[in-house]
């Protein structure tokens, strides 16, 4: 059945003659509006290519026939019409794709008619790469003229400029000069003024010079007197503190060692007046830090006596200013026994 169904393709041709030339016409007519469109558009745009669409306007109608009787692969739409005949042979599904390549010897026949229109369109292309390339020498050529213009106006602009600097230049100078001569003129003046005047202005200095070495020499001699009334005042003061000090310092030492002695439980009956000596060191408020037998009495049981009275007397009395409390920091106790 394959081989009768590609048989009658050929019978079945000339039965379609008619339906191919009309659409062949129609594709003819078609294309030749086409480019009459793109002739009458490039024409409107392009003036200058105008001979050149002329050309191509004439050797339209030779590519143009061509296609009307190889263009017959156009039909091809029909050729739906050839899947019926698979219904019918439900058994072969699978030999029906390897059928279908077979037509592949009229695939070639649709180059021939595309080349009438790629070369006019390459003509085309043609025509309009070189009307354009003209235009862009008529810009390029009008921009170097607009340039060479430019360029003349501002030479001209130019020396107008510099004539003008010049003759301002001139002028400039020219005030210079008288302007130079007036201040010659009136430095003279000024420097003969200038010198009277410094004259003048020495005179008064000496003068000056004089009455401030006599007020330096009057203030010299006052600064020295209350410089050494300062300084009388400031050792009085200095005195006076030093007194109040030692005056302070005697008092919280005579308390401390009456505080102490109030503590002392005496041994009877030493021989003669024995003297203990200790070395006590305080703390800010008062307290003992450590006490240190410096000098014994030579009798035990008093200077034990002493020891414990010392201990017993903390905190010991200490003067408010704390500046003072350096002289009391470490502390030497001297007890009598006969005191």
């Amino acid at each position: 059945m394959e081989s009768n169904h590609s048989k009658n393709k050929p019978q079945n041709k000339p039965e379609k003659e008619p339906g191919s030339l009309r659409a062949a016409a129609l594709a003819v007519l078609v294309h030749l509006v086409f480019i009459g469109l793109l002739i009458f558009g490039f024409n409107w745009k392009e003036e200058p290519a105008e001979g050149m669409v002329v050309e191509l306007w004439q050797d339209n109608p030779q590519p143009v026939q061509q296609p009307v009787v190889k263009n017959t692969p156009l039909p091809a739409p029909p050729a739906p019409p050839a899947p019926p005949p698979p219904p019918k042979q439900p058994p072969k599904p699978v030999p029906e794709p390897k059928i279908e390549p077979k037509p592949e010897p009229v695939k070639p026949q649709p180059a021939p008619p595309k080349q009438p229109d790629i070369a006019i369109k390459e003509k085309e292309a043609k025509a309009k790469a070189e009307a354009e390339r003209i235009q862009r020498e008529r810009e390029e050529q009008k921009r170097r003229e607009e340039e060479a213009q430019r360029k003349r106006q501002e030479e001209q602009k130019q020396r107008e400029l510099e004539e003008k600097k010049k003759r301002e230049q001139e002028e400039q100078k020219k005030r210079e000069q008288e302007e130079q001569k007036r201040r010659e003129e009136e430095a003279q003046r000024k420097r003969l003024e200038e010198e009277q005047k410094q004259r003048e202005q020495e005179e008064q200095k000496r003068r000056e010079q004089e009455e401030q070495k006599r007020r330096e020499e009057e203030a010299q001699r006052k600064r020295e007197q209350e410089e050494k009334a300062r300084i009388a005042a400031q050792q009085a003061a200095a005195a006076a503190a030093r007194a109040q000090v030692e005056s302070e310092i005697g008092k919280y030492k005579a308390m401390i060692m009456a505080k102490i002695r109030s503590r002392i439980v005496m041994p009877p009956d030493l021989p003669g007046n024995p003297v203990v000596e200790f070395s006590v060191t305080l703390l800010p408020g008062g307290d003992i830090l450590d006490v240190r037998l410096r000098k014994s009495s030579g009798y035990p049981a008093f200077d034990s006596a002493v020891e414990r009275a010392i201990h017993l007397s903390k905190p010991l009395p200490l003067p408010l200013n704390p500046a003072l409390f350096s002289e009391f920091r470490n502390l030497n106790v001297i007890v009598h026994y006969l005191e």
